[in-house]
C-alpha cells in the first residue's frame, strides 16, 4: 500500500487524456503520486465495479474521474467509495462542447456527492489542484508546496497593460 499513488485518475476512454493530462500535469508540479486508467462506465462496467469497490483498500486518497457525453463515470464512482470523487465533463467531438457531460455529472441526488469542474482542460488542470489541497490538509510541506504554486502564479501576473 506504500506504493500506491495518492491519487486515481480514471476515464471513460483513451481520448479522454487529451483533456485530463491537465490534472496529471498539476499533480506532477507539486510532486503528487498518482496513476491514471481506462475505466469506462458503460464499456468496462466490471473494471469500473472492481476499481471503485477497492479504490480505498488499495491506498487512494482521492478520485479524479473523466468523463464526457452522458459522463456516468464520476457518478457510479462515487456510487461504490465513500472516497473524494472530482468529476471533470470532458467534451466529446459528437457532443454538446461539454454542457451534456457537465449537467450529468453536477446532477447527482443528495447522498452521492461529486465535486463537479469546470469542462475541459481547465476542469481537469483545477481537479488536480484540487486533489493536491484534499491531500496537503495532512500534509504540511505538501500545503507549502501549493502556497509556493499560488505565488509564483500571483507574481507572474503583469500588473500593467503595455509589454
Amino acid at each position: 500500500m506504500a506504493d500506491t499513488p495518492q491519487v486515481a485518475i480514471i476515464m471513460g476512454s483513451r481520448s479522454d487524456w487529451s483533456v485530463m493530462k491537465a490534472a496529471a500535469t498539476a499533480l506532477d508540479q507539486l510532486g503528487i503520486s498518482y496513476m491514471s486508467r481506462v475505466v469506462s462506465a458503460h464499456r468496462t462496467p466490471q473494471r469500473l465495479y472492481e476499481f471503485a469497490t477497492g479504490a480505498k483498500s488499495a491506498g487512494y486518497k482521492v478520485i479524479i474521474a473523466g468523463a464526457g457525453g452522458a459522463a456516468h463515470l464520476p457518478g457510479m464512482t462515487a456510487s461504490m467509495t465513500t472516497l473524494p470523487v472530482l468529476g471533470v465533463p470532458v467534451p466529446v467531438r459528437d457532443g454538446l462542447k461539454g454542457i451534456d457531460s457537465l449537467l450529468s455529472i453536477v446532477q447527482m441526488p443528495g447522498g452521492v456527492p461529486v465535486g463537479t469542474l469546470a469542462v475541459g482542460e481547465a476542469g481537469a488542470k483545477n481537479a488536480g489542484l484540487l486533489a493536491a489541497q484534499i491531500l496537503a490538509l495532512n500534509d504540511p510541506e505538501l500545503a507549502g508546496r501549493i502556497e509556493a504554486l499560488r505565488q509564483a502564479q500571483t507574481d507572474s501576473v503583469p500588473d500593467t497593460v503595455e509589454d
